[in-house]
């Protein structure tokens, strides 16, 4: 019986984790509440945003099946998206691209990056970026921190869907690897 469980547990991995995952998440949220007012993330809809092709015509046919598998989807703002953290209005302007929450690909299955992070993950990322956010008024705000940008992802994010487990998942995933995309931009000149 013990074998069979095992051999089960061994098969079927993704949905043993997947479970444990729950089960911690649940009685985190037991003992800690669902969602609060953190940071004052307030919004009217939705921003509204288009998908852009991933780029694997004229690739030839190797790099093609390697943008296929291992390419993110990216998505563009089609209208200037206004927010308020604090009760400040800020926006990210039409034409911004981002790739959402960055979900590794073996987890999409369950975390879609442009699902219950997608608020937290479109602020986010502009941050990343450009190292600020942009007042309605068009002004830039003090430059932001690595540190800054991931704890507002968090924070957001709790504010949004209240999954709290989840969102200190990425949090902490986001504090062991997001330099990588942090020193990215920065070496490309972006942070303003």
């Amino acid at each position: 019986m013990i074998d069979t469980l095992m051999e089960l547990a061994m098969t079927f991995w993704q949905w043993v984790v997947f479970g444990v995952l729950v089960i911690i998440g649940c009685i985190f949220s037991k003992f800690d509440g669902q969602g609060e007012d953190r940071v004052g993330f307030e919004y009217a809809e939705m921003p509204h945003m288009k998908p852009l092709p991933i780029p694997t015509k004229d690739k030839g046919f190797f790099k093609g099946i390697w943008h296929w598998l291992m390419g993110v989807r990216q998505w563009e703002i089609c209208d200037d998206f206004h927010f308020k953290l604090g009760g400040v209005e800020y926006v990210i302007p039409k034409g911004f691209q981002f790739d959402g929450a960055s979900v590794p690909k073996f987890l999409a299955m369950w975390l879609s990056p442009t699902g219950v992070l997608l608020m937290g993950g479109l602020v986010h990322d502009y941050v990343y970026k450009y190292a600020c956010l942009k007042t309605k008024a068009g002004n830039n705000t003090e430059k932001m921190t690595q540190s800054q940008a991931d704890k507002l992802f968090r924070d957001i994010c709790i504010e949004v869907n209240g999954f709290k487990f989840l969102n200190y998942l990425a949090y902490w995933a986001l504090a062991a690897a997001g330099f990588v995309a942090w020193n990215g931009h920065k070496k490309r000149g972006t942070h303003l």
